[in-house]
């Protein structure tokens, strides 16, 4: 055999082997995982008596399009979708949901969940305890006006604003309306806000500081308005005055037709149940300001012989601010019990 034949043998022994591996079946690429949602139970606020918040993060569909999510709460542990839920859209993301029909002073465990073509997957469960009745009676004041008490902490507050238009011992309060009255006050008068016929039993009325630590006295007998000390034991047993705010002020707000308060009315869920409202001010120098927006109450504590002390409830913030101003100012007053 020739060499030249071993050669053209060889070549084609080495042809076959490239054909024959090139026909070969290629294998296509395994299918993807599907696996539940991802997700978080980020949060449960705007706590009251009967409602709550909370909010859910999905992070991953798990590889399949979540067609459904939201919240899901019972009485005990772990709760499923079987039992109660809300609804919050598809997709993934952050989302809240509004829980209701919850009983008073019972604790409850909520959790996110997320469905998608694999099933259901849940969230971290959280825990929580809707608000207790507190009220405790009523007190009356000279006018009749009946106000709500409620205990918060050791102290007894009444629930509304004042309203009472005479002193204790049956003394007209002057009501001034006009500005250049008004700013020269310096004796006690009290006022509606922005001269609203109607507005006081809603937002009670606002009073200059005069009125306010009047001898006579403007609280039902057995109670007296606030002092800085009452205020700031009030501010300690919510949690300090950078949060008492929100457990102060009432829930909702005016552009959806649940509040008083104007939007975003932040950290409010009035789980005190002093349910502070935004009665708004009147200046030293007779215009108005601000209802919806700011709560102001009178301290009987002054600073000087031109000041007094108020605290603030803010519709921006869940904070029990203090700030003192002139007390020709019109504000909002609370009363303690003596």
């Amino acid at each position: 055999m020739s060499t030249k034949f071993i050669a053209i043998l060889i070549s084609l022994v080495l042809l076959l082997s490239v054909f024959t591996g090139c026909s070969e079946k290629e294998t296509s690429p395994p299918e993807p995982t599907i696996t539940l949602p991802l997700l978080t139970t980020d949060l449960i606020s705007s706590i009251t008596l009967h409602t709550a918040s909370c909010t859910g993060t999905i992070t991953s569909d798990g590889g399949s399009a979540v067609t459904r999510r939201g919240i899901c709460w019972s009485k005990t542990p772990d709760p499923l979708i079987s039992g109660s839920i809300i609804d919050a859209g598809t997709g993934t993301g952050t989302f809240t949901g509004e829980l209701t029909g919850l009983d008073t002073n019972t604790l409850y465990y909520a959790r996110a969940f997320a469905t998608n073509s694999k099933g259901t997957g849940y969230g971290n469960t959280l825990s929580f305890t809707t608000g207790k009745e507190v009220v405790y009676g009523s007190a009356t004041d000279v006018d009749g006006n009946i106000y709500p008490i409620v205990k918060i902490g050791v102290q007894y507050w009444l629930q509304k604003n004042l309203s009472v238009t005479h002193y204790r011992n049956g003394d007209v309060i002057p009501k001034v309306t006009v500005d250049n009255q008004w700013k020269v006050l310096v004796t006690g008068a009290y006022c509606l806000y922005d001269n609203l016929k109607g507005i006081d039993p809603v937002y009670g009325n606002l009073y200059n500081w005069y009125a306010v630590s009047d001898a006579r006295g403007i609280c039902p007998s057995g109670w007296h308005v606030a002092s800085n000390a009452d205020w700031d034991k009030l501010g300690e047993f919510l949690g300090g005055h950078t949060l008492a705010g929100g457990a102060l002020k009432s829930t909702g707000t005016i552009e959806e037709s649940t509040g008083l308060w104007y939007a975003p009315n932040t950290g409010a869920t009035n789980s005190s149940a002093f349910n502070g409202l935004p009665g708004g001010t009147r200046f030293n120098y007779g215009s108005f300001y601000s209802l919806g927006n700011l709560g102001n109450f009178w301290s009987v504590s002054d600073s000087n012989t031109a000041n007094a002390w108020n605290y603030i409830l803010d519709a921006n913030n869940e904070e029990m601010g203090r700030n003192y101003n002139f007390k020709a100012f019109g504000f909002s007053v609370r009363c303690c019990k003596d």
